[in-house]
């Protein structure tokens, strides 16, 4: 063979070898490749080796099926009672029909931000502040089942959505804390009148207890003095003489003081005696 032929050959392998690599392709175990034949769409391909008609055929897309996360937000957005708050969200979505994904909509991605911040602010006009920080949860189901309506034509399934932030402004912060301690305040209040009135309800029960029967009152009498005075240090006790009587304690404590009185007279007569004595 001559040198012009060795050089068509050459050429002809060169050729063959650059259409086998633009006709190989390879998709990834988690990626599906959307191919076009003349701009046509013709099937999905992968994942693994497949092939395609170099310079008719081309690879449009890469589709990825695995679970994307996408945050979006909603700023200074105004709630049902005209609170502006900054709230924060993220959303968990997969694509399921791959072919609806390419063909129905252009940028699937930004397309779902989009909507996602859309939903986000609708849901927010339509709840009340108090609701939106104590019921999460029911915002996060309207959200999810809003967004899924949105993109059901996409190919596209909503996994779950989760507020991850609400930011109000700061004087309302102040407000609702001062709010938050005033309510503790009033709650305290409430429990202790009505531990209060418990305690009378007892008491008035003591009392028909002790009403007709005196030495069961006496008896008590002593043991709360006792209990008073068991502590080993000096105690002053000022106790109304009207209640000294009705417990039966004024005339046993005058009894008391009269029979040490004559003790110690006793004592100091004898004592006196003694002296003259010697």
């Amino acid at each position: 063979m001559d040198t012009n032929t060795l050089m068509i050959v050459a050429l002809i392998l060169i050729v063959i070898v650059a259409l086998l690599a633009m006709a190989i392709k390879i998709a990834n175990q988690w990626e599906r490749a959307v191919v076009l034949f003349l701009g046509k769409f013709i099937g999905i391909r992968g994942p693994g080796l497949f092939f395609i008609v170099p310079f008719l055929s081309r690879v449009a897309y890469m589709i990825d099926l695995r679970v994307i996360t996408t945050s979006f937000t909603a700023e200074q957005t105004l709630t049902k009672d005209t609170v502006p708050v900054n709230v924060d969200a993220v959303l968990f979505w997969q694509v399921i029909d791959v072919e609806k994904a390419a063909l129905e909509v252009r940028d699937y991605q930004g397309s779902i931000s989009l909507a996602s911040q859309t939903a986000l602010r609708d849901v927010i006009g339509k709840t009340i502040l108090a609701d939106m920080l104590t019921g999460r949860e029911a915002i996060d189901a309207e959200l999810q089942r809003l967004i899924g309506s949105r993109v059901s034509g996409w190919g596209i399934r909503i996994l779950s959505v989760e507020i991850r932030d609400v930011i109000i402004p700061g004087a309302l912060q102040d407000a609702m804390s001062m709010q938050a301690q005033a309510e503790r305040e009033r709650q305290a209040r409430v429990i202790l009148g009505d531990s209060e009135r418990q305690i009378a309800e007892k008491f008035e029960q003591a009392a028909k207890s002790y009403e007709n029967n005196p030495t069961a009152l006496h008896l008590r009498a002593m043991n709360m003095l006792y209990e008073g005075l068991k502590g080993g240090q000096s105690t002053i006790v000022i106790v109304p003489s009207t209640a000294l009587n009705t417990m039966t304690l004024g005339d046993t404590t005058g009894m008391i003081a009269l029979a040490k009185t004559i003790e110690t007279e006793k004592k100091v007569q004898k004592d006196t005696g003694q002296q003259g004595q010697q």
